[in-house]
């Protein structure tokens, strides 16, 4: 199987809400308001500052998808690229893509000296993400995330 990986665009709106919304009832048993996440997916596509979307595809048909945004690190006078919308279709899972889409990203960073590192959540339940993160090589931060929602889905 040959995966190829691309940056999305605007007109990839529809796939990648597809498969934010699939994320979302999957790994929260959330269903996302429709037509609230194509506005957020068509204005990250839309505008590169707020972060970038990239699809992995097999005879041009998407079957996965990741996206970054940006945290400044003054500390290190760079971007952490917060890697987000990880989405797999599941007859794809445990084939390689995710790790396509992950060497596409280190790859980038490789030639873009602003990049300082890679970060990402996971619920600390879901033990099987957390092992797939482990093999590509993440470790366990000593921060513990907390947030104050004002804009719930």
């Amino acid at each position: 199987m040959k995966v190829s990986i691309r940056q999305a665009t605007v007109a990839d709106v529809e796939i990648v809400a597809e498969y934010n919304a699939r994320l979302a009832e999957e790994t929260e048993r959330t269903q996302l308001d429709g037509q609230r996440l194509r506005r957020g997916v068509t204005a990250i596509l839309s505008d590169s500052a707020k972060g970038l979307y990239f699809l992995a595809e097999v005879d041009g048909r998407a079957i996965g998808q990741i996206s970054v945004t940006y945290e400044w690190s003054d500390w290190r006078n760079g971007n952490f690229w917060w890697l987000q919308s990880v989405y797999i279709e599941a007859a794809f899972r445990g084939s390689g893509v995710l790790k396509c889409l992950f060497r596409h990203l280190i790859d980038l960073s490789e030639v873009n000296s602003s990049i300082c590192g890679l970060r990402l959540y996971v619920d600390k339940e879901n033990d099987p993400a957390r092992a797939v993160y482990r093999r590509l090589g993440f470790e366990p931060a000593h921060y513990t995330m907390m947030e104050l929602a004002f804009n719930a889905p």
